[in-house]
């Protein structure tokens, strides 16, 4: 039913019904985001990675189940849908009300193989231990490259598992098995309980997820390791900014004081001053601390 539902909204292009559904629901699909082509050439791209790659280990990852990721790096195809518009307003309209700039946390390329299992049902918000119910930390995006069906371990959602529901893990009225196919995405927040089905099948089910945090927050995928500064200067400067060559205000996640987008200039100075970067409440108490120290009527350190 979910499903049908959200495939009612396949001709929209603005993120405004699809974050209803999301909002509500936990979780949306969006149909036909991308030409199924393009899907193609991205996990063409791909082949040889995922054939060098061993399986995972641990039972959360799963022993049948292949992942990496870096995936900027492997496929020029990639950033098209780690940037994608609709994607991108859906992040900032969730995030945007707790942070100053939102960041890519994860872009993982992904293969469930026969015999996999069902995963663990888990909530993604809780690597980080953060108050529950108050705000979302995260975003996530699955991008299928082949059929996502109930049988090959499409991701199992529960819908209305979110948010408050989070706080005493109230299971909603799921889990659902989300079915599409390659150019659709399923979105879903990071307080929505979730998890891979088990693939039953002889076929192997791809594809990637890509998520979307808080700026202030440590990353899952550690990005400047990932894209150190000799790679994320052949990012355009938005991408760049997205993997964490950007500076949070105030002053966070800064390189010699600086916004570390400065780390893209190959030719950068050995000595650098370091620049404020605060919030624009910040900006006003300190312009008016400073007006009242002009005055002579600036508190004392020394006082009380």
């Amino acid at each position: 039913m979910a499903t049908q539902h959200s495939s009612a909204l396949a001709a929209h292009r603005d993120a405004t019904p699809h974050l209803e559904v999301l909002t509500r629901d936990g979780f949306c699909i969006i149909p036909d985001l991308v030409p199924a082509a393009d899907i193609a050439l991205l996990s063409a791209d791909l082949d040889d990675r995922f054939a060098a790659t061993p399986f995972c280990e641990g039972g959360f990852y799963g022993n049948r189940t292949k992942r990496f990721g870096s995936v900027l790096k492997r496929s020029r195809y990639a950033a098209a849908l780690i940037q994608h518009k609709l994607i991108l307003e859906l992040a900032q309209s969730i995030l945007g009300p707790w942070c100053d700039t939102i960041q890519l946390n994860l872009a993982q390329a992904l293969e469930l193989h026969p015999g996999a299992p069902s995963q663990f049902p888990h909530r993604d918000q809780d690597m980080w231990r953060g108050p529950v119910g108050e705000l979302e930390y995260l975003i996530n995006v699955m991008w299928p490259f082949t059929d996502y069906r109930s049988d090959n371990g499409t991701t199992l959602i529960w819908p209305g598992s979110h948010g408050q529901r989070a706080v005493a893990e109230e299971h909603g009225v799921g889990p659902i098995a989300v079915e599409c196919s390659p150019g659709s995405a399923i979105v879903f927040l990071g307080s929505t309980l979730h998890g891979a089905g088990a693939n039953t099948t002889e076929t192997i089910r791809r594809g990637m997820i890509v998520s979307y945090c808080l700026g202030w927050l440590k990353p899952y995928e550690n990005q400047w390791l990932v894209y150190p500064p000799e790679v994320a200067r052949g990012f355009e400067p938005a991408l760049a900014a997205l993997v964490g060559y950007q500076q949070h205000k105030p002053n966070l996640g800064n390189y010699e004081g600086r916004c570390p987008s400065i780390l893209l200039d190959a030719d950068l100075p050995d000595h650098l001053a370091a620049i404020d970067a605060l919030r624009p409440d910040q900006a006003a108490a300190l312009a008016q601390f400073l007006l009242e120290q002009e005055r002579g009527s600036a508190p004392s350190l020394h006082d009380g």
